[in-house]
């Protein structure tokens, strides 16, 4: 960072977190999500950064470390959110299959815009497809409360999907020996001990915070969880199976009927636990969030806006990921989901993925003013959807694909 002193940058830095809690309150209000509006301070921030000539840098490992860890946060949180039962099955499926085919489908046709536009190997305009297609849950989960519950719950578990999803097949076409019988296989492999393992590291990280006599407990969770996600990623583990796994056994621990377990881990204890686990996450992660999206914004320059190619191609890939939305929600789920059509952002996971695509798969004409094009465009798109959105939740009428079983 540049020429700064403590105090100014400890200044710099409570004025952003007080930025973000007004942008949230104000988000409620406008129905924009507030990261957008985080995004578009940092812009803000950037342009005027250049007006002074302030010499200000940041590491873009600082930027992907923040990304990191902010998606581990946001698919635990998104696990504590998470109810499960028997009248969930539909809703899940429903929210799976959506994630599944609309990542699938939109990384294909990205794939044929690129390979087409830029004349480069397939294998690596799919790479560069792969985070594209991604649907942003740190987006989509802090922007999500003036909906009901039901429409909450499911843009909460196709985000989180199309997150697990999309990096597990970009460690797949990253790792290389691609489309191979031992490829697959070893593909296969891992996905089922990372099932595996999110069972037995879950029940490991739940008695660690039951049993541990001290009152610091969430850091040490933290720090263990993102030891996991650091090793899965050594190992080629989809290691964010685990973390959502995790969270997900502590928000249904009532439903487990095991009574030699229970007996070791009361209700009354876990429920406890998940309050402490659910607070703190919620804070960390809105803290992380928030410096992620204003260091992201204050690295992009909006001198792409005035290069036709990148509009043309950027615009491409936006028609192509909310055509195919508005397509599968309507034919395939049939029904006319309003406004889950128009979330289609990409953001901080799309960033991280980007940062870790190695270099000999790198497009050699590609332009990174493309990526924030989308980012951009995408997060529009949906935070219009939001503004012209404007039943209360208790005024909706729940579509019957998404009411809960009585």
């Amino acid at each position: 960072m540049g020429s700064l002193n403590t105090e100014e940058v400890l200044i710099a830095i409570c004025s952003i977190v007080v930025l973000s809690y007004i942008f949230s309150i104000v988000s409620r209000y406008i129905r924009i999500p507030s990261v957008l509006l985080l995004l578009f301070a940092g812009i803000g921030f950037g342009a005027l950064a250049n007006f002074y000539k302030a010499d200000i840098t940041f590491s873009p490992q600082l930027i992907e470390s923040l990304g990191v860890v902010g998606l581990i946060m946001i698919v635990l949180e998104a696990g504590l959110d998470l109810k499960l039962g028997r009248n969930k099955l539909g809703l899940i499926r429903n929210s799976f299959f959506s994630a599944l085919i609309i990542f699938a489908i939109s990384a294909a046709l990205i794939t044929i815009i690129l390979e087409n536009w830029l004349h480069e190997p397939v294998e690596k305009c799919l790479v560069y497809a792969i985070p594209l297609s991604i649907m942003s849950s740190s987006i989509v989960i802090p922007s999500i409360n003036p909906l009901s519950e039901q429409k909450k719950e499911f843009l909460v578990y196709e985000a989180s999907f199309s997150d697990i999803i999309g990096i597990i097949v970009f460690n797949y076409f990253t790792a290389g020996d691609t489309l191979s019988l031992h490829s697959l296989g070893v593909f296969g492999g891992n996905i089922i001990l990372s099932v595996i393992l999110s069972v037995l590291l879950s029940f490991l990280l739940l008695l660690i915070m039951a049993k541990t006599k001290l009152n610091i407990k969430f850091f040490l969770i933290f720090s263990l969880l993102i030891l996991i996600y650091a090793g899965g990623k050594i190992f080629h583990l989809p290691s964010l199976i685990i973390i959502l796994a995790f969270g997900l056994l502590i928000n249904n621990w009532e439903k487990f009927k095991w009574e030699k377990v229970l007996k070791f881990f009361p209700h009354e204890q876990v429920e406890s636990l998940r309050h402490l686990l659910h607070s703190v996450t919620a804070e960390t992660s809105f803290l992380i969030r928030t410096f992620f999206f204003i260091l992201f914004g204050f690295s992009i320059s909006l001198h792409f806006l005035k290069e036709s190619e990148i509009l043309l191609v950027g615009s491409l890939i936006v028609a192509a990921m909310f055509l195919v939305r508005i397509l599968y929600l309507r034919f395939f789920v049939r029904t006319n989901l309003f406004p889950e059509s128009f979330f289609i952002p990409r953001g901080l996971i799309t960033i991280v993925l980007f940062y870790k695509i190695p270099k000999n798969l790198r497009l050699t004409s590609f332009n990174d003013g493309i990526l924030f094009f989308v980012i951009l465009t995408t997060s529009i798109i949906m935070a219009l959807g939001m503004v012209f959105y404007k039943k209360k939740p208790d005024q909706i009428v729940e579509e019957s694909q998404f009411m809960e079983n009585n």
